[in-house]
């Protein structure tokens, strides 16, 4: 099982528009972060989560063309952005590409986008989606999936299951739920959101991510979706054993 973070960053990523590295060190390349957003492996079967407005980018420096299904976790614009550019994984697949969001999420991508899933002018559409249950089956990765609060709405937090590993991710999230504690048990990893050290009315800070971990107790920890001020040294130094900053392009593999 392989787990690469494709983006580690918040909606604006680091540095913000205007060069504004904020405390993150210019200096050191695991500050610099795209937009949220990873990718899943298990013996020839891979899945995408979230088009985030790098992904051609993000894709790129993967060196991947194609994976199984794409899941979107929410529909806020750093998490969907990059949905277009499922075109060209659509010409190298040679048919529509796999995708799946909780039903409340579908509606917002068609609303949003409905040339990508029904074509427009010609264009075949691009993406066959259907909405995400509660569990799911892309060729050898068992999916779980459960709701999570956050601020007004709700994502999608995830489970993979694969060759004897575990891996959750949960990203944009305002608070933990009696059903997230279970779906996030015996984790071989965890992938997580930590936002800032400041509270956030719909995102993690530091010390609640840090209380989680204690509480649930993944083997393995990585921190995403932060901004500007969670200068990648810094938390290094900080940070327990068996938790550390995900950056864009770092990779796990069991």
């Amino acid at each position: 099982m392989k787990v690469r973070i494709l983006g580690s960053g918040t909606s604006s990523g680091v540095p913000r528009i205007g060069n504004d590295w904020g405390a993150c060190d210019p200096t050191e390349p695991r500050n610099f972060r795209t937009r949220s957003s990873i990718l899943i492996e298990h013996e020839g079967t891979r899945i995408l989560v979230d088009t985030s407005p790098d992904m051609r980018q993000q894709l790129l420096a993967a060196e991947v063309s194609t994976f199984d299904a794409v899941i979107w976790t929410h529909e806020h614009a750093d998490h969907v952005f990059g949905i277009d550019d499922l075109r060209q994984v659509y010409h190298v697949l040679g048919h529509p590409v796999r995708g799946f969001a909780r039903p409340r999420t579908a509606a917002a991508l068609r609303r949003q986008f409905g040339y990508v899933f029904e074509g427009n002018r010609g264009y075949p559409p691009t993406v066959e989606l259907s909405d995400l249950p509660d569990r799911l089956q892309v060729g050898s990765i068992d999916v779980g999936i459960v709701d999570q609060p956050h601020g007004s709405i709700t994502s999608a937090g995830l489970r993979f299951e694969a060759g004897g590993n575990v891996v959750g991710y949960a990203t944009d999230i305002s608070g933990m739920t009696d059903e997230m504690r279970a779906h996030y048990q015996h984790l071989n990893l965890w992938i997580v959101d930590a936002l800032r050290r400041r509270p956030h009315p719909t995102h993690p800070d530091l010390a609640t991510v840090l209380g989680w971990c204690s509480e649930l107790q993944p083997h393995r920890t990585a921190l995403v979706h932060m901004d500007q001020s969670m200068d990648y040294a810094g938390l290094c130094a900080e940070l327990p054993n068996a938790i550390e900053p995900g950056f864009d392009g770092w990779e796990w593999t069991a």
